[in-house]
């Protein structure tokens, strides 16, 4: 009976940060300089070669040692102790700002450049 330890399957880890980050097997490739079919192969081996493992981590935006300590439970676990959401469908966002105050910052500041020019220009007007 084997006992081997699936727990840190490189190529399944690579796997799952590709899919959460949007791309595809034909992307990575591509940014590899490999073909797809490669890519496929290398996420279905356990362990890979440490510059391949900088290549791919690199192509993914991340850090190798990310790729190495990636736990997927771990994201669910920052995700759900994160998202706070009194909605009854989840599918709403507590918006953590207040729009009007930002609305009336923004018009605080335009003002305040409309009367810099207004001066800037009567200065101008002076001086002729």
């Amino acid at each position: 009976m084997s006992t081997t330890n699936t727990t840190n399957h490189i190529g399944r880890k690579i796997s799952r940060i590709r899919e959460l980050r949007g791309m595809k097997q034909e992307a990575l490739a591509f940014e590899l300089g490999i073909s797809q079919q490669a890519v496929s192969n290398m996420e279905r081996n356990a362990e890979i070669e440490a510059n391949l493992l900088i290549q791919v981590a690199e192509a993914l935006g991340v850090t190798p040692q990310a790729i190495e300590n990636f736990s997927e439970e771990a994201v669910f676990n920052i995700i759900n102790n994160t998202f706070q959401d009194s909605s009854s469908n989840n599918n709403n966002y507590l918006c953590t700002i207040n729009p009007l105050d930002k609305i009336i910052e923004l018009y605080e500041r335009l003002l305040e450049a409309e009367k810099s020019k207004v001066e800037y220009l009567e200065k101008l007007l002076k001086d002729k």
